[in-house]
């Protein structure tokens, strides 16, 4: 299984608490959405999406 971070930008309010629980500071806020750091790495550990009041972010797992 592959996984991979998705980020549902319609559904994300920009609280940042996602952000806030990432141990790899993968994530930031600009102009109120969440977005991925350019050039930091994300271990899909799915703190954000566990956090995530509005379920716009989560580690989708893919067969591959």
């Amino acid at each position: 299984m592959a996984k991979k971070l998705v980020i549902n930008t319609a559904w994300c309010k920009g609280c940042g608490i996602c952000a806030a629980f990432c141990p790899k500071g993968h994530l930031e806020v600009k102009k109120e959405k969440v977005r991925t750091v350019e050039g930091s790495e994300c271990i899909l550990c799915g703190l954000c999406e566990l956090r995530c009041p509005d379920y716009a972010i989560y580690v989708e797992e893919t067969e591959g």
